[in-house]
């Protein structure tokens, strides 16, 4: 792996950030990372215990809920992001992270590093980045609604000190829409592997169609 920092890491690790933190990702995720899959190592919650209390006696990371929490905050200003199989609301040990900064971007996407602003009511998702985000987060359904955008831009609104690069922006709308897929209130009319995908029209129509045409076979036959 390069040790190199690229642009877009140096940024993050430069914002408002704790100290562990930094240490975590610097030492602990991005250390053995693949820069070509942006794939983190296997999480050793024991290795990453142990690197966060360094020499201190009183050792206050003992249990692996706090490196998740860590690794939240890293989430949240885009230097991790979850394959869509995991949530920090458990166990991460033995599995990988995404570490999306890890490479420089693509030259379509370097000037979206560049530009940091609050949350703004005419903000969309970068479309091609938000492609990108989606297959690397492993959503399969990669469509979004006036409504998502809406709901993401209303939440932020509220939260004018949080300041981020477009990139940031449309990675974390990303993310969010990976929640809501795996979210037990989404509706939909399909279920592939742990996601759920809403069924377009036409498949439904198709669907239909084939009950009648098996109707009337049936009749015919009788």
């Amino acid at each position: 792996m390069d040790n190199q920092l690229t642009q877009a890491e140096l940024a993050a690790l430069q914002s408002p950030l704790s100290n562990d933190c930094r240490v975590l990702y610097l030492l602990g995720l991005r250390v053995g990372a693949n820069t070509a899959t942006t794939s983190s190592c296997p999480i050793d919650y024991k290795q990453l215990l142990d690197l966060l209390n360094g020499d201190n006696k009183e050792s206050p990371y003992q249990r692996g809920r706090q490196i998740n929490s860590l690794v939240k905050q890293l989430e949240q200003i885009g230097l991790v992001a979850l394959p869509y199989d995991l949530d920090l609301e458990h166990t991460i040990n033995g599995k990988t992270l995404l570490l999306p900064l890890l490479s420089e971007p693509q030259s379509d996407f370097d000037q979206l590093h560049t530009r940091h602003s609050a949350m703004s009511t005419n903000w969309l998702p970068n479309k091609a980045l938000f492609e990108e985000m989606a297959t690397l987060l492993g959503i399969i359904d990669k469509t979004y609604d006036d409504n998502e955008v809406g709901e993401f831009k209303a939440y932020w609104l509220g939260r004018p000190s949080s300041v981020f690069s477009e990139f940031q922006w449309t990675q974390k709308f990303a993310n969010n829409i990976k929640r809501k897929r795996l979210a037990s209130g989404f509706g939909t009319t399909k279920v592939i592997g742990t996601q759920q995908v809403k069924v377009a029209a036409g498949i439904e129509a198709d669907d239909n169609a084939k009950k009648l045409v098996e109707k009337y076979a049936a009749t015919k036959k009788s």
